[in-house]
């Protein structure tokens, strides 16, 4: 099937990245004793989330590095990540503001890196996958640049799960005929709506211990006890 190639908008794309660095800059920003970042470890950080998605989603496709194809990205990723740092006490006292942030960093990654793998012709499947990585990628490469355990491999509120999720969407909607745009705005609704309730309600998968346990105890279930004559 013949289609024009979808190519996202420039705004929007530095839309996600100024988001990201933002959001970048006040984890960096929280950061006491030891690990304290000075201006450039935040601005680095910064860069890092907001460009981080978009450069693994087209080093995944094999395409042109779009980040680097403007002068506007990088310093998008700087002027944000500045704004994050200098208003870090301002954002942090705005706790639902920042959960927002969050999610429609998630949301916006995600949509875009599902869309430009589906207009280069990808299957759905490959598509979703490339989406996923561009959603958690920024935060991937934050944690591994400071040395912390990598988040979304841990117990937290649905991070990566509420990103496959408005992926899956936009695909399926993609497949039934809807075009990319109006399909990428219901998959970034709902990798948002997953994100702010998975926050709110505190709600995760569960743990893979939990998982053995509940394993074990069926396994035994059937097991008779014999309990010593007193």
């Amino acid at each position: 099937m013949d289609e024009p190639l979808f190519t996202i908008p420039l705004w929007a794309d530095l839309t996600a990245v100024g988001l990201g660095g933002v959001q970048g800059a006040l984890f960096a920003s929280g950061f006491q004793g030891q690990r304290r970042l000075d201006l450039l470890g935040v601005t680095i950080i910064g860069i890092v989330v907001g460009m981080g998605g978009g450069l693994i989603r087209d080093l995944l496709l094999d395409t042109t590095l779009a980040t680097l194809q403007s002068n506007w990205y990088l310093l998008t990723a700087v002027a944000a990540s500045l704004i994050g740092m200098l208003l870090a006490g301002v954002f942090h006292r705005l706790n639902r503001l920042i959960v927002g942030l969050d999610a429609l960093v998630i949301g916006l990654f995600g949509a875009f890196g599902t869309s430009k793998a589906l207009a280069l012709g990808l299957p759905p499947v490959p598509a979703v996958f490339i989406g996923v990585c561009a959603a958690v990628g920024g935060g991937i490469l934050r944690d591994i640049i400071m040395g912390l355990p990598v988040a979304i491999m841990h117990v937290g509120s649905l991070y990566a799960v509420a990103a496959g999720a408005g992926c899956v969407v936009l695909a399926v909607l993609h497949v039934f005929g809807v075009d990319l745009v109006p399909s990428a705005i219901a998959g970034i609704l709902v990798a948002f709506v997953i994100r702010l309730l998975a926050v709110i309600f505190d709600v995760s998968l569960p743990e893979q211990r939990m998982l053995h346990r509940r394993k074990v105890a069926v396994e035994t279930a059937a097991i008779p006890i014999v309990k010593p004559p007193r």
